[in-house]
């Protein structure tokens, strides 16, 4: 018990470091990266997103019905997903057209998200009941 605190003390640590790190790395980066750039495999990064975000639903969904309480990490991962999708969908889209469907693609992200969180922060995973209201015989 003593070595699993000391542990998780050693990781809450690090986290925070790499926190205070990233600050001036994302300044050298304000500072020396391009604003345009070409991108090659380009589809296959905005489908990768795709799939890892249907992956993190299907396992959500699947856990959860199950009354697995694992479903809360993959919830956790999907709704992280689906911020960074919409992120990227709503800042690397063009003026006009482009931008006005990412952003209706990012409202459905973040409802996505929001229902992730939820299900994330939820108690009490027992089994779903396959029809509400009746119980299983």
């Amino acid at each position: 018990m003593k070595r699993t605190r000391r542990l998780k003390r050693w990781a809450l640590i690090l986290l925070g470091s790499s926190a205070v790190l990233l600050v001036p790395w994302m300044a050298v980066l304000a500072v020396t990266l391009p604003a345009k750039t070409e991108v090659h495999n380009w589809s296959v990064a905005w489908i990768g997103l795709d799939v890892l975000m249907a992956a993190g639903c299907a396992a959500t969904a699947v856990l959860g019905l199950r009354g697995d309480n694992r479903a809360r990490l993959t919830a956790s991962a999907t709704a992280s997903m689906a911020v960074l999708d919409a992120w990227f969908d709503i800042t690397t889209s063009a003026m006009g057209t482009e931008l006005v469907v990412a952003l209706g693609s990012a409202v459905a992200e973040a409802g996505l998200a929001a229902a992730c969180v939820y299900l994330a922060l939820s108690k009490g995973w027992g089994r779903i009941p396959a029809h509400p209201g009746r119980t299983a015989q």
